[in-house]
Formats: C-alpha cells, structure tokens, sequence
C-alpha cells in the first residue's frame, strides 16, 4: 500500500520558485512541463460521491516527474464495493488511514490552484469527471471551489478529435498502450495521473498540437461539445436515450 504525505504544498511551491517567476514561458512549449491530477472515488456521480485518493503531479519534459503528493481521505460515507474492487480502498482502510475529508479537499484544490495559477497546463484524463466532483466536495466542505478550471489538457478529448474514426474503446489503459506510453497500476491515482500526463505529451508531439495552451483549452471546449452531441446522437439511435435527451458536452468542469 502507497504511503501518504500529509503536506502537499510546500513541494509545488518549491518547484514553482526554482522555474522563476513564470515557469510555463520557461518551457519552449506546454507539453514540457505539465500538471497531473486524478481522483479515485466511492462512485461516479460527481454530485453526491466523494473522494477517496487523489493525486497531483508536475511533469517535466518526456514526462519525468518532477513534483507529485497523493492523498487518502475518509470519505465520511460507505465505499461501496464496486468502488472498492476497482481503486482497492476499503471503508475500514479508509476510514481508519484517511484524513478528514475537509482538509483533503481543501489542500488537493491549493495544490490545483499552484499550477493553475502559474500557467502550467492541468491534465486530466476525462477532466470533467474529476473536476466537477472535486467542485461539489469543496461546496460541501465550505471550500472555495476552482469554478473554471484553465488552462487544462484532457487526453480523452484530444485523442478522439485527432483520431476520431480509431475503433475500440478509448480507456486510459487502451490509449496508453496505443501511445506507446507505459501504465502499471490502473485505477491507482498516482498512476493514472501520470499517465494521463504523459499521454497527453505524446499527443503533443503526435499530432502537432497548438504550442498556446490557453487556445488549445478553447479548442478543447468546442471538440467535447462536439463529441457529445455526436455520442449523444448515436445513443438515441440504439434506444440508450430518448429523442429529448442530451449528454451534457460541457468541458472542463460541468
């Protein structure tokens, strides 16, 4: 079992001080330095579950890591066991291990907040997932929330944009191993957020990607309402929704 450090901050604040005032115009493009962020949670409604590990990373060029603290909260609620059979973390492990929710929370969102601040690209691998759950739990913990996440970079998004016809399923197991970009651990926060991250560089190098990340986060907001609307349609048709219904295509945070 992975050891948890109680003190994130100072980590990102040391490694922010070293790049000098603005590390992101350090780098000659976004993919050189890149913020990494993953949740593991109790499920996958993102209104009413909670988090149970999180990780938040930096990644230098070729996606060596740089900077990287990892939680383990308590949850506060029942870790279902389908929750637990995927990320490992029992109720009894958690709740005996984990620190207070609220405090978790509120240092993942400071640790967030560092990088974001700075510049530095977030990625997250269906960022809206992670994003609008780490949203309700800072409301519900009396935390400011990150009520607009930017500039962040989602793999998800940018595989099925660049290579849209690929056939198979798009998992973060599937795409690493079709980037080449090797993955142990799956469904361990740390690992997938890593992962993520060093997917997204290959994508960058892949298929050329704007180098201004602040408008490849705009170009990243049209494409995931795009592929909503497409995904959204194709449902409808094999009677998984009704004519009336709609995924939501919001991107980065819903």
């Amino acid at each position: 079992m992975q050891s948890w450090q109680p003190d994130p901050l100072a980590l990102f604040d040391e490694c922010l001080q070293s790049a000098g005032e603005d590390p992101a115009a350090a780098s000659s493009h976004w993919a050189d330095t890149v913020g990494v962020f993953d949740l593991e949670t109790t499920g996958v409604d993102v209104t009413i579950d909670r988090v149970v590990t999180a990780h938040v990373g930096l990644l230098g060029p070729d996606g060596i890591t740089l900077r990287a603290q990892s939680w383990l909260a308590d949850p506060g609620i029942e870790i279902p066991e389908g929750a637990s059979a995927i990320h490992g973390i029992s109720t009894t492990y958690a709740s005996e291990h984990g620190r207070p929710a609220a405090e978790v929370v509120a240092e993942v969102v400071t640790a967030l907040r560092v990088l974001l601040d700075a510049g530095i690209p977030v990625v997250a691998y269906n960022a809206p997932f992670d994003f609008s759950l780490l949203k309700y739990e800072a409301l519900r913990h009396g935390v400011e929330p990150i009520a607009a996440p930017s500039p962040v970079v989602d793999p998800l998004v940018l595989d099925k944009a660049h290579d849209r016809y690929r056939k198979g399923k798009r998992t973060l197991e599937v795409v690493a191993a079709h980037y080449a970009v090797e993955f142990t651990g799956a469904h361990d926060a740390a690992a997938d957020a890593t992962a993520a991250g060093r997917i997204a560089q290959a994508l960058a190098t892949r298929f050329a990607l704007a180098a201004d990340v602040r408008e490849l986060h705009t170009q990243q907001i049209s494409w995931a309402r795009d592929q909503a609307e497409s995904l959204t349609e194709y449902f409808i048709r094999i009677g998984r929704l009704e004519p009336t219904e709609r995924l939501d295509g919001a991107w980065p945070i819903r």
